[in-house]
């Protein structure tokens, strides 16, 4: 269902606007290639919480359900039937932003999969600090699981139940900020247990947490106060993330203290004591 006024609103997209979304689609997908690369580059995940894979993979299924669900976004996707390609694709870039945030976390949870460093199960004596092969597959099963009931979820709120479609979307929304409210948790947990970032990219986050703030506000421009449950998560994720990386520059700058020093070695939990610091945590 789609209103002739707000078609005609979209019809004619502020050119300014659709460059500052393009722009953060472009940086969002950028800014995830540092921690992708960190695992491909170590061939190990060593360093990521299961919680925090988890729980980022399940709260992004539930911000792009949310939002593709969201009363405003079904509106404006209906109008890319009245106007042309190009005003439907500014329209959309807000669905777009959220995807392609949703879709490269997921990778990073295959990734956390594929580089799992499994001979730590083999271990007689494992660091109570590392994860279970066993935690590595509970995690891609229960984001599977989510990711087919938020989807069956929507189609039948979509299709079956219209009238407390927002009520499903904000649900969706509601529990996508408090999932990113926790996911940080357990990660900071983690990173402070073996006191250094392993395989977590701080030049990822450097990027992140500014620019969580910048697509909050791009997200509230397009969906007003009424999407709150959209544009809110990234607001707290930002705060969140901000707080782990402080940690996380802490514990670099403690390790390059050390190296200065002529300890040649990371204070704690360093994999080895010639391990040197990666050029992507420079």
């Amino acid at each position: 269902m789609f209103s002739i006024e707000r078609c005609q609103e979209l019809a004619d997209p502020d050119l300014v606007n659709f460059s500052v979304s393009v722009f953060i689609v472009v940086g969002i997908l950028v800014s995830y290639f540092p921690q992708h690369y960190k695992i491909i580059s170590r061939r190990s995940s060593r360093g990521l919480s299961p919680m925090f894979v988890l729980l980022g993979t399940v709260s992004g299924t539930a911000s792009i359900a949310n939002i593709l669900t969201l009363p405003e976004s079904t509106r404006d996707m209906g109008c890319c039937k009245e106007i042309g390609p190009f005003p439907c694709a500014a329209a959309l870039l807000g669905i777009a932003q959220i995807g392609v945030q949703w879709t490269c976390f997921f990778f990073i949870m295959l990734l956390f999969l594929i580089f799992f460093p499994r001979q730590a199960d083999d271990l007689e004596e494992q660091d109570a600090t590392l994860p279970t092969w066993k935690e590595a597959i509970l995690v891609l099963s229960l984001s599977l699981a989510f990711f087919v009931f938020a989807l069956f979820g929507s189609v039948i709120f979509v299709y079956g139940a219209h009238d407390y479609i927002r009520g499903w979307a904000n649900f969706l929304g509601l529990l996508g900020t408090v999932l990113a409210a926790v996911q940080y948790i357990p990660q900071i947990m983690t990173t402070w247990k073996l006191q250094e970032t392993g395989s977590l990219s701080v030049p990822m986050m450097c990027i992140q947490t500014p620019g969580s703030f910048v697509f909050a506000a791009s997200l509230a421009a397009r969906l007003g106060p009424a999407g709150w449950s959209a544009w809110g998560l990234f607001i707290l994720t930002g705060c969140l993330q901000g707080c782990l990386l402080a940690m996380s520059l802490w514990f670099l700058w403690r390790e390059r203290k050390n190296v200065k020093a002529g300890n040649g070695a990371p204070h704690r939990g360093g994999e080895s004591e010639q391990t040197p610091l990666l050029a992507s945590d420079r």
